[in-house]
């Protein structure tokens, strides 16, 4: 507690505002358009790469968050108090932090396969930007933030060596797929005990099982799309780009309104996750072949 209580000494409207403003960068809104602008436009394999980082990442930070369960600042300390407005965003427990392993992730990966220095240092900045202003909005200690970050970049070196250019075999990206998937059902069945032995209250386990909806998708699609959709990210121009990347995020957006709309509870949640990132990543793709990609074979 004593770097949150330095932090809180040093706060300021201004460092409140830029802090807050940096912070977003590890929510949800910010990294789906950014995953989805890569993985429908720019370059699938790092779209892939950081697709892995972020989803298996995921799984292993919000399945410690349930096992370890481990209170936030303010309620492990009630006399400390967080920046106004911070605690809206920090939902379930506090180790590890999810908004930097999401930061981290994505663009961690995107840092670590960009070619140009100038980029790696921008991308690595903003990472640990986003480490620091979860603990200067008093939303997480220290060792939250720090094992996210190891979590996260091991995950990163992991998905760099295992995800090729192109789908080299089917046994190769059907165990990749099953690893991933194997994870999601592990953190699903963890949750699940915690639910009915009472033990956790189910806002705390919301992440969890959306974290595992959305991998199962992940591993689902991509096993799919690499194996047999190869849609190509090119387009006939800027605008059909600009097009594609709209229509897909208005039909995400569709998605996770629309099963609100069902009902709510961990089970729905799960169900919701898994469909927004099945759209992504295998049913998008199969209309982007069919009317956007102005080739066939996988770009």
């Amino acid at each position: 507690m004593d770097l949150l209580w330095f932090l809180e000494g040093i706060r300021s409207p201004f460092l409140d505002g830029a802090f807050g403003a940096i912070t977003r960068l590890g929510e949800e809104i910010i990294l789906i358009v950014l995953f989805c602008v890569l993985f429908w436009c720019v370059n699938k394999r790092m779209a892939y790469v950081m697709g892995v980082s972020f989803f298996l990442s995921s799984l292993l930070v919000q399945g410690a968050k349930i096992v370890f369960r481990v209170d936030r600042p303010w309620v492990a300390d009630p006399t400390f108090t967080p920046v106004g407005g911070a605690t809206r965003m920090a939902t379930g427990y506090a180790f590890p932090s999810g908004h930097t392993q999401n930061a981290a992730a994505l663009l961690g990966s995107l840092g670590a396969q960009v070619p140009s220095k100038a980029g790696k240092a921008i991308l690595f900045t903003l990472v640990l930007l986003v480490a620091i202003s979860r603990l200067y909005l008093g939303v997480h200690f220290l060792s939250d933030v720090v094992v996210s970050l190891v979590i996260t970049f091991l995950v990163i070196l992991f998905a760099s060596k295992v995800v090729a250019e192109e789908a080299e075999s089917k046994r190769r990206e059907l165990l990749l797929a099953l690893f991933i998937a194997s994870i999601a059902v592990l953190v699903i069945a963890v949750a699940t005990v915690l639910y009915h032995q009472g033990t956790t209250a189910p806002d705390q386990l919301r992440d969890s099982v959306r974290a595992a909806g959305a991998a199962i998708g992940f591993a689902t699609g991509m096993y799919i799309e690499r194996m047999h959709i190869k849609f190509s990210v090119r387009a006939k121009n800027i605008p059909m780009q600009i097009v594609k990347v709209i229509l897909g995020i208005i039909v995400l957006v569709v998605i996770q309104e629309g099963v609100r709309l069902i009902g709510t509870g961990l089970v729905v949640d799960t169900v919701r996750y898994f469909l927004m990132v099945i759209w992504l990543t295998l049913i998008y793709p199969l209309i982007i072949k069919r009317y956007f990609a102005v080739q066939e074979h996988a770009a």
